[in-house]
């Protein structure tokens, strides 16, 4: 997940502009990374909400080699598809702030390219809680497919 991404604090979450089932995702993921951050290991969460309604949790897992780290979405979405979840219906990630960082609050952030190639593959159809572009709408609803416009797909 990259740390530059455009963020939101959570703090600042009208629960009129989300649905109550988006809003107890964001909680989920809140819950998760704050209960669980630990710097340089984990400071992303990320929960999943399936077609049943369940929602599924993950957590950022960093290591010492970069390209070994795995991301809170995929976590998650490992959790949903291993449950038996055949639709995905939403999903949020939240960054923990880092301790020398001066805000303190949890805030939303955008899947990083390599999770929106993966969300589009398996969970496509799904909406992205992503942070709004005014203080009037601090949150958003995205399909899934607008974050990755002209996707590769292999042709049979």
């Amino acid at each position: 997940m990259n740390d530059h991404s455009p963020t939101i604090p959570t703090s600042s979450v009208n629960t009129l502009d989300l649905s109550a089932a988006d809003q107890a995702l964001v909680d989920a993921a809140r819950e998760l990374i704050t209960a669980r951050y630990v710097e340089n290991r984990h400071h992303i969460a990320a929960a999943v909400r399936g077609g049943s309604g369940h929602v599924y949790t993950g957590l950022h897992l960093d290591t010492y080699v970069g390209r070994a780290s795995v991301c809170a979405e995929a976590v998650a979405l490992g959790q949903a598809l291993g449950a038996g979840e055949t639709r995905i219906e939403a999903i949020v990630s939240l960054r923990h702030p880092r301790p020398r960082e001066q805000h303190r609050d949890c805030k939303v952030v955008s899947p990083c390219g390599i999770c929106r190639e993966m969300l589009t593959d398996f969970a496509a159809g799904c909406a992205v809680i992503l942070p709004g572009t005014s203080p009037e709408a601090p949150l958003r609803r995205v399909p899934v497919e607008q974050l990755l416009p002209e996707k590769y797909r292999r042709q049979p």
